[in-house]
């Protein structure tokens, strides 16, 4: 059995369209945020009860949804939700790059080193485009690096990181295993006024590409290569 979760919360297209490309050959249970939780990091949740939502579609049971980070997804259903433990945890796939510094914030990527952290293996799963996003050709691979990983696993402690490049799959250059870069967003903050005359701010920013060496996250994907980042 083959758990999924994400950050973009249980209806996110990236999720659903894995879920149909990996249950063509194996059983998958959905445990994912009830509502999305990009940015979340590793947190968890301490201060509140974990409230879960059984979930079931057209008759077939799916998995549940949770009202939590990513990682308490992970921590909850390895531990209670699940019978026994999955062979895989696959995260994703997220809307958006999970790339340079920016994996470190990213909810996709803590789910599965959560997994790793209890014991399973897992990959996280992304696509670097937040426009017109066409998850078949990320789906597409992670069935296949699935087969790889289920073969010969993983050494302890590696979690593997994949952003896949938003292009269409003729156009993929190939598979490049990457060092995580140094690239980060370079924050900036939209100073507003509300109607009761608080001042209140939304971060913003871009993200900044300063690193040119092959074998960088960031680099590979430019150039139309998915990027695997142990």
């Amino acid at each position: 059995m083959i758990l999924l979760c994400n950050d973009d919360g249980f209806n996110a297209d990236g999720l659903r369209t894995l879920y149909r490309e990996l249950s063509k050959e194996d059983e998958v249970i959905i445990v994912a945020p009830e509502t999305e939780q990009s940015a979340m990091g590793h947190a968890i949740t301490l201060t509140q009860p974990l409230k879960v939502r059984k979930v079931e579609e057209e008759g077939r049971f799916m998995g549940y949804a949770v009202n939590g980070t990513p990682a308490d997804c992970v921590k909850l259903a390895i531990a209670v939700l699940l019978d026994e433990p999955p062979r895989l945890v696959v995260s994703g796939i997220n809307l958006g790059g999970n790339l340079g510094i920016c994996a470190l914030y990213s909810g996709t990527v803590s789910a599965a080193t959560e997994a790793m952290i209890m014991g399973v293996p897992s990959i996280a799963v992304s696509l670097d485009t937040y426009e017109n996003p066409d998850f078949n050709p990320a789906a597409n691979f992670t069935r296949k690096l699935i087969s790889r990983v289920l073969e010969m696993g993983l050494p302890k402690g590696v979690v593997l990181n994949v952003t896949v490049p938003p292009v269409p799959e003729s156009e993929i250059a190939g598979v490049a295993v990457t060092r995580q870069g140094r690239s980060r967003v370079v924050e900036s903050f939209d100073q507003r006024v509300d109607p009761r005359n608080n001042t209140y701010y939304w971060m913003a920013g871009e993200m900044r590409f300063d690193e040119v060496e092959e074998g960088v996250d960031c680099v590979m994907v430019g150039k139309n290569y998915i990027s695997v980042t142990p």
